[in-house]
């Protein structure tokens, strides 16, 4: 059935349909499917989306990515290497087990060895050295050097209890039995792609969420999205297509709610191999001898290539903003003057020659469907913009179970992917994307491509030991600028993140695009 059809049919629905009171049970409807229930797994928003509600971190963010006590009260350095967190009394896990001191150094002890974790978050424990219980209430860390990220690293490790025993499989969470948390809900059931089921948890220690039962469904396919919201089937989604926004907002029945986002889209670039790459051949398809991305200029030519504005006013609609760089202005280490360049074809044309590749080469531009806003129409578009400088350019969506699979085994030339700084500062993307991969100091986790520069080490290295704030910033924003003037990857635009509900419902958009059950209310009658 046509989308234009579907949307008639659900608009007709939703209006002969009244819409929920206050219920106990909240539908909602997420765009990307969380890969386990295991808060460890992987390092990617729905995973951690969905863990929100069943577990706790010492310290949580807000919806502008602020920090707020959560598992901890306070924290403090007591010296350039010590940390002290004092947590929080009269906490329980959903078994019933008291929370603790044992339940921090357990989970920090655990994050680095969940067995094929595609994207580890150790990236936010290498740094501990040794792990000091003071009593139950009181736990201290230790660090080699100065390390002033300490509590921003901890606001992405969710705490998990010690009664899960050695080494607890990814699995077990996902079945349930390891499902125990600290979280305003409680585990019920998981069906890999299809949906969540919770239930407030009445022992939970902070304030309690409106709704008793939520059913936390995953569906990918946008119109799908959009039509279940229509026929009030769920009552919010998150990710509204961007075709579907102006409809939602002339719809009295829905509402939209939306915030710019933390989220860089980006293309990735093979850096790995200095001979042929699998998915680039000659403009006669004939094999290379050398990999041609490993040329910074035709980095820059593909780069100059790409019309940023046309695609965030003509495949995004406006719901995002031009980017070179991973955070919005106004951010902590945002680099003032870093803007993204202008399209300038005959510039791109010029770079090609001059680095050997006057006819262009063949590539195959890899991508994820329905993870990303829009994300199977940018490599379209991306690909089409690739080809009239001479780079014939095959595009191949995939859907994204099987395209994160994929990416970890290196065996794409380029590809699109975005990340999401919740912390809200740039140390967390150069840690994981830009430095060199190195599992031993949780560096280079999701460095797709391989690249690796020294001076960018070194930076990244400094900028984590400078307890300073503003000297800190200074080399953050010096590593990203050599990072992009590399061209490590070609940054296109910072999304827009765009919720829709039932006009009656409530939900404070977030920048870390996480969809949370407790943030949704009911509008008073």
């Amino acid at each position: 059935m046509r989308l234009k059809a579907l949307w008639t049919i659900a608009a007709a629905c939703l209006l002969a349909t009244p819409m929920p009171g206050h219920a106990q049970t909240l539908n909602l409807a997420v765009g990307a499917a969380p890969t386990s229930v295991d808060p460890h797994y992987s390092v990617v928003t729905s995973n951690v989306s969905l863990a929100s509600h069943i577990f706790d971190a010492l310290i949580n963010r807000d919806a502008d990515s602020k920090p707020a006590p959560g598992l901890a009260l306070s924290w403090k350095m007591l010296d350039d290497t010590t940390w002290e967190f004092k947590l929080r009394p009269g906490v329980t896990f959903h078994n019933g087990q008291t929370f603790g001191a044992e339940d921090v150094a357990y989970t920090i002890a655990r994050v680095p060895n969940v067995i094929n974790s595609p994207g580890s978050f150790a990236i936010y424990t290498k740094t501990f050295t040794h792990v000091e219980i003071i009593d139950p209430l009181t736990i201290r860390l230790k660090t080699a050097a100065v390390y002033p990220l300490v509590p921003v690293d901890l606001r992405e490790v969710k705490i998990i209890s010690r009664a899960s025993g050695e080494n607890p499989a990814t699995e077990d969470f996902n079945n349930g039995k390891h499902a125990n948390g600290t979280g305003p809900y409680r585990f019920v059931s998981y069906r890999t792609g299809d949906r969540a089921v919770l239930e407030r948890s009445d022992t939970y220690w902070g304030k309690k969420p409106a709704w008793r039962n939520v059913n936390y469904r995953f569906i990918a396919n946008d119109g799908a999205r959009t039509a279940a919201l229509l026929s009030g089937d769920v009552a919010l989604i998150e990710a509204v297509p961007t075709s579907d926004a102006v409809k939602l907002r002339q719809n009295p029945r829905a509402r939209i709610e939306e915030t710019l986002s933390s989220r860089l889209v980006y293309l990735w670039f093979d850096h790995a191999r200095t001979g042929p790459t699998p998915f680039v051949q000659g403009p006669d398809g004939e094999t290379l001898t050398i990999n041609p991305l490993k040329d910074l200029r035709v980095r820059q030519a593909l780069s100059l290539a790409v019309d940023r504005t046309a695609i965030v006013e003509r495949v995004m609609e406006g719901a995002a903003v031009p980017s070179a760089q991973f955070l919005p202005p106004g951010s902590y280490s945002y680099v003032p003057g870093l803007d993204a360049p202008a399209f300038d074809p005959a510039k791109a044309k010029q770079l090609l020659a001059a680095s050997g590749y006057p006819r262009g080469f063949r590539i195959t531009l890899h991508g994820p469907n329905g993870r990303y806003v829009n994300d199977a129409k940018i490599i379209q578009a991306v690909g089409q913009m690739w080809a009239r400088i001479g780079v014939q350019t095959s595009v191949e969506p995939i859907v994204f179970a099987s395209f994160a699979i994929r990416i970890t085994k290196y065996d794409m030339s380029s590809f699109l992917l975005a990340w999401g700084t919740s912390s809200g500062e740039a140390s967390n993307p150069l840690r994981a994307l830009i430095a060199t991969v190195n599992p031993d100091r949780g560096r280079g986790s999701s460095n797709r491509g391989r690249y690796s520069n020294p001076e960018t080490d070194a930076l990244i290295e400094q900028a984590m030991v400078t307890a300073d704030d503003a000297a800190r910033e200074k080399l953050l924003q010096k590593a990203q600028r050599i990072a992009i003037d590399d061209l490590v990857f070609i940054p296109l635009h910072i999304q827009k993140n765009v919720w829709g509900m039932a006009s009656n419902y409530r939900y404070t958009a977030r920048q870390d695009e996480e969809t949370h059950a407790m943030g949704v209310t009911m509008a008073a009658p």
